[in-house]
């Protein structure tokens, strides 16, 4: 007679907001702060659990570490933690200055396409919003390289508006200030 198995269970586990490390390692990223001012916020009893005074003191009794070395890895942690916070404003201040636009580019014989580019500044994925628009509209849809060699969604037909409208309603991490409309046309040949 063989035993039952035993009952294997998932363990749900905490992911930080910020850093996206497990509260318990918050401490070692270079946004401490913000990781214990988010998990205050979000989860407060395991908060209390990690940082209440008798936590602390067992941390400080764990280590060993003697008080110029202290010193040294607190302006360590402060000059990390300085430089995450100069990058976080460095891409804020990337995606507050980047536009999206939106041009219509007239191919042979007023047929037209519909070209978006800056969208992954804002951390859009590409390939989902492509197949997206295509959907909506039932058309072709696809990401390509510019000239330039960056990414770009190409939707088949003149829908400038109503990719507006869908930019809009589907990710407002886009600020509307940031969106550009603009229009290509192929230069008409003139007859001898």
């Amino acid at each position: 007679m063989s035993e039952p198995e035993p009952v294997v269970t998932k363990k749900q586990v905490l992911y930080c907001g910020v850093c996206t490390l497990p509260p318990e390692y918050c401490e070692f990223a270079a946004s401490r702060k913000k990781c214990e001012e988010w998990l205050k916020g979000a989860h407060p009893e395991e908060y209390a659990r990690l940082y209440n005074d008798q936590a602390i003191t067992e941390k400080l009794a764990m280590t060993t570490l003697s008080e110029d070395r202290v010193a040294k890895e607190a302006a360590k942690m402060e000059k990390a933690m300085s430089k995450e916070e100069a990058r976080m404003a460095r891409e804020l201040e990337k995606k507050m200055s980047s536009k999206v636009v939106i041009k219509r580019v007239e191919r042979n014989k007023r047929k037209c396409v519909t070209i978006v580019f800056g969208l992954e500044v804002f951390g859009v994925d590409l390939k989902k919003t492509a197949k997206t628009f295509a959907n909506h509209f039932a058309c072709g849809g696809s990401v390509s390289k510019n000239p330039q060699g960056l990414d770009e969604i190409v939707v088949q037909g003149d829908f400038s508006d109503e990719i507006l409208g869908l930019i809009h309603k589907n990710h407002p991490e886009v600020p509307r200030d940031n969106i550009e409309l603009t229009e290509e046309k192929k230069p008409k040949k003139v007859a001898p």
